[in-house]
């Protein structure tokens, strides 16, 4: 993970005040205000910061949290999990393996998906590209 790939300058040029809010300072958007939370079309979720292949459609689900959910990564190397004590809980905060970008955070509270896990991720956190799109 390379935390240094990009500078605080640099990602300020490149992203909203409020993606760099989550992305860098570990921010998050109000509940049901992502604009990839109701998006059921086939492709993939990329990091807004540097591409890195994260989340498939296919493991996207509708968890009533109010953040677009995924019950598993496109591959367990695409992130980089670690422990979040913060605001007085335990959690697990999930990170872009490739840059180091905060995504969002990973439960293991889903009884009725196939492996028990919501990665809770911002919408801000992530672009998309449709099945079609070839760019990264």
């Amino acid at each position: 993970m390379d935390n240094t790939k990009y500078t605080d300058d640099e990602l300020k040029k490149k992203l909203s005040d409020k993606e760099f809010e989550i992305l860098r300072k570990k921010g998050t958007k109000a509940p049901f205000s992502g604009d990839l939370l109701y998006n059921k079309s086939t492709g993939k979720y990329v990091c807004k910061v540097c591409g890195n292949e994260l989340f498939s459609s296919d493991t996207k689900f509708d968890s009533g949290s109010g953040w677009p959910s995924f019950f598993a990564t496109k591959a367990p190397s695409s992130v980089k999990l670690i422990p979040d004590n913060s605001l007085g809980m335990k959690r697990t905060e999930v990170v872009c393996a490739n840059c180091g970008s905060h995504l969002g955070h990973l439960f293991h509270d889903v009884p009725d998906q196939r492996t028990g896990d919501r990665f809770c991720i911002n919408s801000a956190a992530l672009n998309f590209k449709s099945e079609g799109d070839k760019s990264k």
